[in-house]
């Protein structure tokens, strides 16, 4: 007989005067309502982490990443219910002057199938009004991890601007020779300055089309993102403020914690770090197979074929030692 702490089900019934059937149809209805106030306040603190930059389905993976299986239509939902969903965008203005009569390059980025980081960069430039003024941000971006890996907020529009973010992406990453760099084909990106630079650090130039910004699509989605989820939502007092909240926003958010739908919900950090992992162990895998394979070639040399090979101890782990 089912017991409820020290008293029957049954004898609970009795005392409460109603059947067992209505005792446990009302456990069944109670279960949901609990759930939804376990959801609805899951959804609330995600939101106030993210200050209302996630919208409804980045929530469904933040709480599935906690182990809260839940559906995004519901999710919606709730967030629409509790005034939640995502602050939205205002009007994009390029800053793009391709008016020039200097060197373009060609677009090599569209047809490229990157499969690492550092292999595509790729740089745009914007402009933030900050009360009676506007200032510029130059940012560069690894296509592949969509890390933001340099970047530059000035009141200039010249080239330099450019300069100093490629410089500090250079300075971060350290990119071995051959690595794509694609840009829109504004006068900053094809001076005589910036293309040295380029070229100093055996780096490729590439351009967008003219009047096409879908070559440059991955710069402008975090400029978007970072117009709609940081600069719309703040008021600042001054540059100095405004570049406190970019580095923030940045360093400490974009490239950490904010997942990324074209990343699998991961965040560019994240997926960095599972893409070294994973070519580590290719890596070992590759010469654990090379061993093998010139150690049965060397024996077969030395002993004559047909001779039992005695084979190699198991490959190390990557996460320690072998459980075998």
């Amino acid at each position: 007989m089912p017991m409820q702490g020290s008293l029957s089900i049954e004898r609970m019934c009795e005392l409460a005067r109603v059947s067992r059937a209505g005792f446990y149809r009302s456990l069944e209805e109670r279960a949901p309502r609990e759930e939804s106030t376990e959801v609805r306040s899951a959804i609330q603190r995600i939101a106030l982490e993210h200050r209302r930059r996630y919208g409804y389905r980045r929530v469904t993976a933040e709480l599935r990443r906690r182990g809260m299986r839940v559906n995004h239509k519901r999710v919606a939902r709730l967030m629409r219910a509790d005034s939640l969903l995502a602050v939205q965008p205002k009007q994009f203005v390029t800053t793009t002057d391709s008016n020039h009569a200097l060197e373009v390059y060609l677009n090599l980025a569209r047809r490229m199938k990157l499969r690492g980081i550092d292999q595509l960069w790729v740089a745009d430039i914007t402009y933030i009004r900050l009360q009676a003024e506007f200032v510029y941000l130059a940012v560069i971006l690894d296509g592949f991890s969509r890390r933001v890996v340099g970047w530059k907020l000035d009141r200039t529009l010249a080239s330099r601007l450019a300069m100093e973010a490629l410089e500090m992406a250079i300075e971060a990453r350290r990119p071995v020779a051959g690595l794509v760099h694609h840009s829109d084909r504004g006068i900053q990106y094809a001076s005589g300055e910036y293309v040295a630079i380029l070229r100093k650090h055996a780096m490729v130039p590439s351009m967008s089309r003219p009047a096409n910004p879908y070559d440059n699509a991955s710069c402008e989605s975090f400029i978007k993102t970072l117009k709609r989820e940081e600069i719309y939502a703040n008021e600042y007092e001054n540059l100095e403020h405004l570049r406190d909240h970019v580095e923030e926003f940045i360093e400490r958010y974009y490239n950490q914690k904010r997942l990324h739908s074209a990343l699998g919900y991961c965040s560019p950090e994240e997926f960095e770090q599972q893409t070294r992992q994973e070519s580590e162990a290719a890596t070992i895998g590759a010469t654990v197979t090379f061993f093998q394979e010139t150690q049965e070639k060397v024996s077969i040399h030395v002993l004559g074929e047909g001779t039992q090979v005695p084979s190699l101890p198991p490959a190390p782990s990557l996460f320690g030692e072998s459980t075998r």
